[in-house]
């Protein structure tokens, strides 16, 4: 089976777009990440419209990507904070690839890197790279894709 004969029902690129590749989906995800977690301190660093994050970040607890804990201040009303699951967790390579295409190719250079990520172990910098499993990293030109276990033709 050829590529062009691959029935593309069941890409998993396609899958993960459907559920973070809009937009504002993956600045909620960073604004999580990165430590915020109320949705007035999300609304106002992101300058969203309040009825758009509503929308996205209910997507992102009905995904299994954030999870919703109540709090409450003295005196007000309770209110949710929006925290990541392990399923979340897992998409931070994807969000550091993006950082570090961006800083690359994106980013005027003058001051360096806006944002560098964190080993919060040792404090040393963190970068995503392709490996193979023979222990290479690999560059993006020498990477193929190939037909899988679960590939089913058109």
């Amino acid at each position: 089976m050829e590529w062009g004969e691959l029935d593309l029902g069941n890409c998993s690129v396609a899958a993960t777009l459907a559920l973070v590749g809009e937009r504002w989906t993956l600045l909620i995800l960073r604004e999580v990440f990165a430590g915020l977690h109320r949705f007035d301190e999300i609304a106002d660093h992101l300058a969203i419209s309040r009825r758009v994050l509503t929308e996205r970040l209910r997507q992102l607890v009905d995904a299994g990507l954030l999870e919703r804990r109540s709090y409450q201040e003295v005196g007000q009303r309770s209110r949710h904070e929006y925290h990541l699951t392990p399923q979340a967790h897992d998409l931070q390579w994807v969000l550091a690839a993006l950082l570090q295409y961006g800083d690359a190719h994106l980013g005027d250079g003058a001051g360096g890197a806006p944002v560098v990520l964190r080993h919060s172990g040792c404090g040393g910098p963190v970068h995503v790279e392709l490996r193979c499993s023979c222990g290479h990293e690999v560059a993006g030109s020498e990477v193929e894709p190939a037909l899988g276990p679960g590939a089913v033709r058109l």
